[in-house]
């Protein structure tokens, strides 16, 4: 009997040059919401498995992410697990700080440069269309990082066609006028984004969640669970 090996993280290696580890956590891995019907418990092992097993992470932060642009910057002045509130993006320009965000059909984006400096954002089509992308870029350039030498990821999310959204969605998004509801790709969306702002290493996941989704969690799929996207620089 041949029996198929169950994958509970996915390895992002393009940051590998870096010194910089990336993961996507799988079904498999287990949900990391608190909102769903698991006991809280539970939960916080998974996390506490990916902070302190995975990524051994003398400091890592989460946020309560809020489908807006706040990026926070976290310096390397303190220790254990920082979750702050409405964020869904971080930065930390030393290494030795863990960084995740959670998602199931939004796009999950890492970030790393040369220096080790990283950054992960969480963009469904709100953050999308506000921009935190370009907001995170800003925050990074600001703090003396070329734009050219950054690469960029887009991970595993919801494809361009099991993507269908409102005329008025898709008008925010495109500043295109359609009279229907129509799909749209937000991971060719964000891509376009990162090269218009100066970013030359883009990449992203072949990855649907919603197609996929015995493997990921999907919104649209009617999941309440969520996988989550981390970053660290060693």
């Amino acid at each position: 009997m041949t029996t198929t090996a169950v994958t509970t993280l996915e390895p992002i290696d393009v940051f590998t040059s870096f010194g910089v580890r990336a993961y996507v956590t799988t079904r498999a891995f287990g949900s990391l919401s608190t909102q769903g019907d698991e006991s809280v418990s539970d939960v916080i092992g998974r996390w506490d498995a990916l902070r302190l097993g995975v990524l051994r992470a003398p400091r890592f932060a989460t946020g309560r992410q809020v489908h807006g642009t706040r990026v926070v910057m976290h310096d390397g002045s303190w220790s254990g697990w920082l979750r702050v509130d409405d964020a869904d993006g971080h930065y930390a320009p030393d290494r030795g700080t863990g960084l995740a965000v959670t998602v199931a059909d939004c796009v999950p984006i890492l970030i790393a440069h040369p220096s080790g400096a990283v950054a992960a954002l969480h963009a469904g089509w709100r953050g999308t269309a506000a921009g935190i992308l370009r907001r995170a870029l800003t925050v990074m350039a600001e703090d003396g990082l070329s734009l050219k030498e950054l690469r960029v990821h887009l991970g595993p999310a919801i494809c361009g066609p099991c993507y269908e959204v409102s005329p008025e969605v898709y008008a925010q998004l495109t500043g295109k006028i359609v009279e229907r509801p129509t799909t749209v790709d937000l991971r060719a969306l964000l891509a376009g984004q990162a090269s218009a702002a100066g970013v030359r290493a883009v990449t992203l996941s072949d990855d649907c969640s919603r197609c996929d989704d015995d493997r990921f969690f999907s919104h649209r799929g009617g999941d309440t669970g969520r996988q989550a996207a981390a970053i660290i620089a060693d």
